[in-house]
């Protein structure tokens, strides 16, 4: 491991240098890895799997026609390396379970039966293993439990392993029967195509991320600027207007200066007027919000949060329920305004 100074404080991570790709590959050449689930993050690490010369199966149910379908699309062949969920555990000897945290719950009963002594059972989330008692998933104790979690969609890990870049991603073992569960997971992470590998806990991993998609990279992100651009157009200005010093300056300029460099750089690429405002706003918004993600993350922690999810998607109309709120955002008069300016902008 290489320590990394991470704004004072060193930090163990796992680079591509010191752990290759001809590493991951020696380690994982006698295993097939099994990817069960095709929907989100299945299609992005099976195929950069594959990419990297890795022996990937995938379980997939056909009656999910769309899935199976995509599967068959991205080069996978029924009965040569597509099968149903059951067949491809009893085939894998590394289970890579990527279905959603909902249907990990469900298909539970039909998986563990198949693991065999000495697989490894693979998480991109820690969910179904912290929250155990609400979701059953408990591994028998002769099968190793492992974690790799991109920070980013199935698309970005997808796109940015094209690009020649990767995806971050947080890596933890939560039970080593063979003692090579360390070396498989590190395997696993670099053969993904991740860009730097850092430890983390199951625990750690879910609290993090339920809090960070419920806060700033999702939740708040949306909420805010549902909240700015009701203010300007309540006072006058226009669609065009409100989305663009909402939404499009943000994700067009400013948020690409942040990743260039830092918050710092962007402020300093900014008119003086405009970095001291934001200096001057910024503990305001602090202030106002520090309670919420309080809230939130004890809620996560607790495992209300938890409950709360499993109980909302085990209704029978949930996936109407979702249509209609996701149809209820996407007609909003803030993202019809943000489809016109998509429209406009000059093609490349």
């Amino acid at each position: 491991m290489a320590k990394i100074d991470f704004g004072g404080v060193l930090e163990d991570v796992v680079t591509r240098e010191e752990f290759t790709l001809e590493k991951a590959r020696e380690v994982l050449k006698k295993e097939t890895v099994a990817v069960i689930g095709y929907g989100v993050q299945g299609p992005a690490q099976a195929m950069n799997m594959r990419d990297n010369g890795i022996n990937v199966i995938i379980g997939q149910a056909p009656e999910f026609k769309a899935d199976w379908d995509k599967a068959v699309a991205d080069g996978f062949v029924p009965g040569l390396t597509l099968f149903n969920v059951e067949e491809a555990v009893t085939k894998g000897t590394i289970i890579q379970y990527l279905v959603s945290d909902a249907a990990q719950r469900i298909l539970w009963p039909k998986i563990k039966p198949c693991l065999k002594k000495g697989d490894a059972l693979y998480f991109s989330h820690g969910f179904s293993i912290t929250y155990k008692d609400q979701t059953g998933v408990v591994p028998p104790e002769y099968v190793d439990v492992i974690l790799c979690a991109p920070k980013g969609s199935g698309t970005s890990v997808r796109r940015n392993f094209l690009a020649g870049a990767g995806i971050n991603s947080s890596y933890s073992v939560f039970q080593d029967y063979t003692g090579r569960a360390n070396e498989r997971i590190l395997a696993l992470g670099i053969a993904i195509g991740s860009g730097y590998l850092f430890p983390t806990t199951f625990e750690k991993e879910v609290y993090s991320d339920l809090t960070g998609e419920r806060g700033v990279l999702m939740g708040a992100l949306a909420g805010i600027m549902d909240a700015q651009y009701q203010v300007l157009r309540e006072n006058g200005h226009s669609p065009s207007e409100a989305f663009n010093e909402t939404v499009e300056e943000l994700t067009q300029s400013l948020i690409r200066l942040v990743d260039e460099k830092g918050m710092d750089w962007m402020y300093a690429n900014c008119s003086a007027t405009a970095q001291r405002g934001a200096l001057d706003w910024r503990p305001k918004f602090k202030q106002a919000v520090l309670p919420v993600f309080e809230d939130l993350y004890n809620k996560v922690k607790s495992g209300k949060e938890c409950q709360r999810v499993i109980d909302s998607l085990s209704s029978p109309d949930y996936k109407k329920k979702l249509d209609a709120e996701l149809s209820e955002l996407g007609n909003s008069e803030l993202w019809r305004a943000g489809a016109a300016v998509r429209k406009l902008r000059p093609k490349s």
